[in-house]
């Protein structure tokens, strides 16, 4: 079986690794099909680990997966051999403190795909094969495109964080900052009934993918650095703001143009950086965090299954495994790419 297995910065090797093994009771086997590169990933790719957090060992990258059944094993009735499936690559204990009062995406003991957080490190799922709990598979339709089945974990991330903003119908949005993450909750915000979703980043590329995925205004801030101003008028004129950058630069505009008694959720990781705090206790603003995400999935799935969002513009490529390097490459350069995907078993 390969793998795409990151040793050290940059140097990213396609392996042999054991073949799948035979699934038990409860198990299945699936064959990988595609695989989307995610921003941890590329903080594998090019420094090892991000934080504290280092590759003590070679580390299977890869959570974005999606692909087919291959073999069930005693009592799976949820699929069948040849069904497609997206997985899910959170697995929370399911027993502690938070897993018992549903907040299962702040497990103590969480193992989650393609992470180097515990030792020895959670293997990912750019493989050909693997066997896994069948609960961590969900049927997609024959018809639909497995690249858009293997984007439901980054878009359950960003309906988790929609859903921590209470109901967005009618109200005005503001995304700040359009990686794949941003883009992706103004696709989950639109579906949300958003009436005015603005987006702003410092390039035209995501901000065009922006418009396709349903923002109807842009700002590109690199060109011009006060465009949101109007909207800090009357002490902020948005409803919701979702940020996105994990830029302090960014959290400030943020606090400036977002409404008081309004709500602020934090969705992007950029490390400590100063808080205004006068401006939200005098604003009264919501400050919320947004982290992973549980049952979201499962809507994800349902979501991308039935139509009712398409994702398609996201993907802004899609390479064989055997080009994985030249794939974090293109991944790693925003001016070229969205969504990097992978193709295994073709």
């Amino acid at each position: 079986m390969r793998a795409i297995v990151a040793h050290q910065p940059h140097d990213l090797r396609l392996e042999e690794r054991p073949a799948a093994a035979e699934p038990g009771p409860g198990e299945v086997r699936v064959q990988i099909s595609r695989g989307g590169i995610c921003g941890s990933d590329l903080h594998y790719y090019h420094h090892a680990g991000f934080g504290a957090i280092r590759l003590k060992e070679p580390m299977i990258l890869g959570h974005e997966v999606a692909g087919r059944i291959l073999q069930t094993g005693a009592g799976v009735t949820c699929v069948a051999a040849g069904d497609p499936v997206a997985v899910n690559p959170s697995m929370p204990c399911n027993h502690c403190h938070f897993c018992l009062r549903d907040q299962r995406n702040q497990c103590l003991d969480m193992r989650f795909f393609g992470s180097a957080m515990r030792f020895p490190h959670m293997q990912g799922l750019f493989r050909d094969e693997v066997t896994l709990p069948a609960e961590q598979v969900y049927k997609v339709p024959d018809t639909l495109d497995l690249g858009l089945a293997a984007c439901a974990e980054p878009f359950a991330v960003c309906l988790h964080a929609v859903a921590g903003a209470g109901s967005l119908l009618g109200k005005s949005v503001l995304v700040s900052g359009c990686g794949p993450i941003g883009n992706l909750v103004i696709a989950a915000a639109r579906h949300a009934g958003a009436a005015q979703i603005a987006a702003s980043d410092l390039a035209d590329a995501p901000l065009a993918i922006a418009s396709k995925l349903g923002a109807s205004q842009t700002f590109n801030l690199a060109q011009t650095p006060d465009a949101l101003a109007p909207f800090g008028e009357r002490k902020g004129l948005f409803d919701v703001v979702f940020e996105c950058s994990g830029s302090a630069k960014a959290l400030a505009t943020a606090l400036e143009v977002v409404r008081p008694g309004g709500t602020l959720i934090t969705v992007g990781l950029g490390g400590d950086i100063p808080l205004p705090l006068n401006m939200v206790v005098a604003k009264e603003v919501n400050l919320k965090g947004s982290f992973r995400f549980d049952a979201e999935f499962g809507w994800a799935v349902q979501l991308i299954s039935s139509g009712a969002v398409d994702l398609s513009p996201l993907i802004s490529a899609t390479l064989p495994a055997e080009q994985a390097d030249e794939a974090f490459k293109l991944a790693s350069d925003r001016s070229q790419s969205m969504k990097v995907q992978l193709a295994f078993n073709d």
